[in-house]
């Protein structure tokens, strides 16, 4: 894929997810509006701890813009992404997912937090159900799942040069078969994971809101399928999968152009740890600081695994990439 052509679909998804997600919020605004007559003056806008009970109020207005800076705001975040460092397509599905959760979420919220006020004499009367709060998070994935499907693979784009000359490589001799697997997992990523799956549980059981159970429960998969994968390399080239076999990726081998062991700083080069987007558009699996298996793709595509014994499995799709050449 050239740079010309990842740049405009680029901003054709930035485009449309980010279209899709104003509408998302700008449909609920206008119903919540539509209220305007049967709600108390000010209404109810945050909620604490203590029973449940409202703890901020504000104008029907002032709600509604705040909501439209936090949506505007978090698509820009998400957007400047895909806009200078989507040359993957995994990359773009993140993006595009994001954004159309980002709207639907924030209009979820608006509904559920405005719509139960209707009628209410005096806003301090307002409540937020736990349910409610779990559902505008869960609900707004599922058109969150279909932006990201909608985003095109990366075209097939084999390498027009052989792998660079003083790339590492195994000694084979012609025909022979070789696999590489090894297991990436762990990391200082469980450890926060299961520090916030405790956090939000014990929140739960603290204000009694028992479907909020859905938030840790939640958590809990997102860890199970982003923490723990399986890292192969053989003649096809390199497979990264979740151990529950999604997400994954896979770098073909003609379209290898180097793969080398390079040191990851996970906080510093991609903001975290899991699937990540650092910068150049540099794709990680990064579950822990050292070192990591780098394979730089054709239309400068990298993907970066932190696993053990890399050294080999560059040494190996090297070798296997430099077969597709012959």
């Amino acid at each position: 894929m050239t740079d010309r052509s990842w740049r405009a679909q680029a901003r054709t998804l930035v485009l449309w997810s980010s279209l899709t997600s104003f509408a998302l919020f700008a449909a609920a605004a206008a119903i919540a509006w539509s209220w305007r007559d049967d709600l108390p003056d000010p209404i109810a806008s945050h909620w604490g701890t203590k029973a449940g009970a409202p703890d901020g109020f504000s104008s029907l207005s002032s709600l509604i813009l705040g909501d439209t800076v936090l949506v505007v705001l978090l698509c820009a975040l998400f957007s400047a992404i895909a806009w200078f460092w989507g040359v993957s397509a995994i990359s773009r599905r993140m993006v595009a997912a994001s954004n159309v959760w980002a709207g639907g979420f924030s209009a979820s919220l608006l509904l559920f937090m405005v719509g139960p006020q209707r009628g209410l004499p005096d806003a301090t009367q307002a409540s937020l159900p736990g349910w409610a709060v779990a559902a505008a998070i869960l609900l707004p994935l599922v058109p969150a799942v279909v932006a990201a499907l909608l985003v095109r693979r990366d075209p097939p784009s084999p390498s027009t040069a052989p792998v660079a000359a003083d790339a590492p490589r195994i000694a084979l001799t012609d025909g022979e078969r070789a696999v590489w697997i090894r297991r990436a997992d762990g990391g200082p990523g469980l450890v926060v994971g299961a520090i916030a799956m405790i956090a939000s549980t014990l929140l739960v059981v603290w204000l009694r809101q028992w479907a909020l159970l859905a938030v840790p429960v939640l958590l809990a998969a997102v860890f199970v399928a982003t923490f723990a994968y399986t890292v192969r390399v053989d003649a096809t080239g390199l497979t990264v999968r979740s151990l529950i076999g999604w997400p994954g990726t896979h770098v073909a081998a003609d379209e290898v152009e180097r793969a080398s062991v390079t040191e990851v700083h996970p906080l510093r080069q991609f903001g975290g740890f899991g699937w990540r987007v650092g910068r150049g558009g540099r794709v990680g699996v990064v579950l822990r600081s050292g070192d990591g298996l780098l394979v730089e793709q054709s239309g400068g595509r990298s993907l970066v695994v932190t696993v053990d014994d890399a050294a080999t499995g560059a040494a190996l799709l090297n070798t296997l990439a430099d077969r597709t050449h012959r």
